[in-house]
């Protein structure tokens, strides 16, 4: 390390510091539904100041599609990891649907925020929506589903599965995991899967999510909670 480079650095982590609080507070605000929220809110909320902010972001509009960004690449990436030893695409895209049915509850402010993007989540080329694509692609062409119009498919899974997230969000008391499992057999059987197999996908064991907790960027208490 040369003399020059502690200043530079510290200033860099500094920044990124910064940006991760506004990024973590605009989640929070996504997650409430505050979408109207001024940026002088979302900057005490982060406890940064108001040009703190516009060294980052142009608008409030960008910060959002940054926080929104975040979180969908955080559950893709989650998705990948837990999916990599698998080789049939049709159990790809089952543990997938499962996993984040199970995630809603698991991670209610991410879920949140996931969820306010609504539909847009369907045509979306990061998370779960070009994964889903990929998978049933795939096992379409290895003859496990049955697809005439991807587009078409593609919005009867998207809606399945934002349909299932509000779910669970107005009926905290329901079971997640019976819950998921049975709208995932429902949807593989609307891909061509028979009833028999799909049930039988849906009872193989899942990896470990309980120890995962919140992720690090919308954990509960990175900032000040905002009310529902």
């Amino acid at each position: 390390m040369t003399p020059h480079d502690g200043p530079p650095n510290r200033l860099a982590r500094r920044k990124q510091k910064t940006r991760a609080a506004l990024v973590a507070a605009a989640q929070s605000f996504i997650a409430a539904g505050k979408l109207n929220v001024p940026v002088l809110e979302i900057t005490q909320a982060a406890d940064v100041g108001m040009g703190s902010f516009y060294n980052h972001f142009a608008s409030k509009e960008e910060l959002f599609e940054a926080a929104l960004t975040e979180v969908l690449d955080m559950h893709g990436a989650l998705l990948d990891e837990l999916n990599e030893s698998l080789e049939d695409p049709a159990e790809t895209f089952a543990r997938s649907f499962r996993l984040t049915g199970r995630l809603f509850r698991q991670r209610p402010r991410e879920s949140r925020v996931l969820l306010s993007s609504g539909l847009a989540l369907l045509s979306s080329d990061r998370g779960v929506a070009p994964r889903a694509r990929r998978d049933i692609i795939a096992a379409a062409e290895a003859g496990r589903f049955h697809v005439d119009d991807l587009g078409v498919t593609m919005a009867v899974v998207g809606g399945a599965l934002l349909g299932l997230g509000q779910l669970l969000y107005d009926e905290p008391d329901r079971d997640v995991a019976d819950a998921t499992d049975t709208m995932t057999a429902h949807v593989l059987t609307v891909l061509g899967m028979s009833a028999k197999e799909a049930r039988r996908i849906c009872e193989l064991p899942l990896p470990d999510i309980d120890s995962l907790g919140p992720s690090a960027s919308v954990a509960q208490g990175s900032v000040p909670a905002v009310s529902m």
